[in-house]
């Protein structure tokens, strides 16, 4: 399969596009040139150690050492996620909620994968479960932060309404509807999105990489639908069990708004 090798200087000559867009946050006074650079130097740094990693760990063919690797990437995305809202609860459920969601949506869906669609020998070949885990996981981890920050901050904003509710003798769900409904379709948009614009608005990630790495178009159609596919389950799963368990936190056996138990910041 043929394919073209890139150079240290092509990766340079494409990071010359930051400079640009730092010296047009300094002119036009956006501030955003400090977080850009840092970003983007936090990029690089990452996908090194990230590319080394799986080098090691493609030559080993571990169970063991692939379930370590899913599970720090779990633990990474669910401080991101947690850190992605304004409000979020007190404790370890802060963390510990959306953390779960996406173990338990990006675990099934990519093990499901790998054991049927796939076919990998062994299934738990880090060469595909790695990656498969990785573009559920990212885009599960948007959609539940999404979905846990719109459904908590309209508990917050939207309190004298929601007890209102509950004091005309409404259940918390019911009194909760509203926001459930928002908070559910916001952590879904991306992905609808997502899946809307493929093909006509923009070539997905994947399907480029393996046009460019000398894959037949049409093989690599297959394979990006699959992952589109995945990916709507995987987040759809997240987003639903993330919101759900969030609301029963956010109530009590008094069927109380219990705002107390959140945290700005």
């Amino acid at each position: 399969m043929n394919y073209i090798q890139l150079s240290y200087w092509d990766i340079a000559l494409a990071a010359s596009f930051l400079t640009v867009n730092a010296g047009l946050s300094i002119y036009y006074g956006l501030g955003t040139e400090r977080r850009l650079l840092i970003a983007a130097a936090r990029m690089v740094v990452q996908l090194t150690l990230v590319g080394l990693v799986l080098k090691a760990l493609f030559a080993t063919v571990s169970p063991w050492l692939t379930l370590l690797v899913g599970i720090a990437m779990v633990a990474f995305a669910g401080r991101e996620a947690m850190a992605r809202q304004e409000r979020t609860f007190i404790g370890f459920w802060g963390y510990g909620l959306g953390t779960a969601s996406m173990l338990a949506a990006a675990g099934v869906v990519t093990v499901f994968t790998l054991s049927t669609q796939v076919h990998a020998d062994p299934w738990y070949d880090p060469r595909y479960a790695i990656p498969i885990l990785g573009m559920i996981l990212g885009n599960t981890m948007t959609g539940v932060s999404l979905a846990l920050d719109r459904l908590l901050s309209e508990a917050d904003n939207g309190r004298g309404r929601i007890e209102a509710r509950l004091a005309l003798g409404h259940t918390f769900r019911q009194a909760m509807q509203e926001p459930l409904k928002g908070a559910m379709r916001a952590g879904l948009i991306p992905t609808v999105n997502g899946m809307a614009a493929a093909g006509l608005v923009s070539l997905p990630g994947m399907m480029t990489g393996q046009i460019l790495a000398g894959v037949d178009p049409v093989e690599a159609v297959k394979y990006q639908l699959l992952i589109m596919f995945l990916i709507a389950g995987g987040t759809a799963l997240g987003v639903f069990s993330a919101t759900m368990v969030a609301l029963r936190r956010l109530t009590d056996a008094r069927q109380r708004l219990r705002l107390d138990r959140l945290r700005t910041g």
